[in-house]
């Protein structure tokens, strides 16, 4: 099930106020994939991943009275995914400059919003084999800004970049993505038989 900005606020509001224990399942089980992919990006490791969400959602819950002054969560988690990630990476002594080139996230879907079009499945596999295909650093900004929704601002703060960087790549990526599914749309027209066929 898609979560909403509406969506997300209210299970926010219930796990603060109610601790509520759905709500907070409700809200792991939606965020959790991408933020794994987010922790993975810096760690390499899969079970690294996995524990450093764990630990992210944990101190969700134990500081969750707090939650209800938390104005964008999914940054908030976002920025709390980092920081864990790259606490581990200084702890393990393993603390070396990463440049976005060394991001590699794989997105393995693109899902629409409920104010863009409706596609057909070809076009949405088409979609996300273009997505596939960019470069690291646009795969990443991508993500970011048209799955996740956040703003050029909190990317560019999120990934210590500028703004400029962000508006330039996501310009970028859909560009390579024009090129592609326009490609990719010629290849698959049915050509006029030969004749004789």
């Amino acid at each position: 099930m898609t979560l909403h900005a509406n969506d997300i606020s209210a299970l926010q509001q219930r796990i603060a106020a109610e601790s509520d224990q759905q709500a907070y399942k409700a809200l792991y089980l939606h965020f959790q994939p991408w933020l794994y992919q987010f922790a993975y990006s810096f760690i390499k490791s899969h079970e690294l991943a996995e524990e450093i969400v764990s630990d992210v959602f944990i101190r969700v819950w134990q500081k969750r009275t707090q939650l209800l002054g938390v104005e964008n969560l999914r940054l908030y988690l976002y920025v709390s995914t980092k920081n864990h990630a790259l606490n581990y990476l200084q702890k393990m002594r393993r603390n070396r400059s990463f440049s976005l080139d060394e991001l590699s996230v794989e997105i393995t879907s693109i899902q629409a919003g409920p104010d863009q079009l409706l596609i057909t499945k070809e076009m949405h596999d088409r979609v996300t084999l273009a997505v596939n295909q960019l470069p690291l650093r646009c795969k990443m900004i991508f993500k970011l800004v048209k799955e996740d929704g956040l703003k050029y601002r909190e990317v560019a703060e999120l990934l210590g970049i500028s703004v400029k960087t962000v508006e330039a790549q996501i310009t970028l990526a859909v560009k390579k993505l024009g090129n592609t599914i326009r490609f990719e749309a010629g290849r698959s027209t049915p050509l006029n038989s030969n004749p004789g066929d």
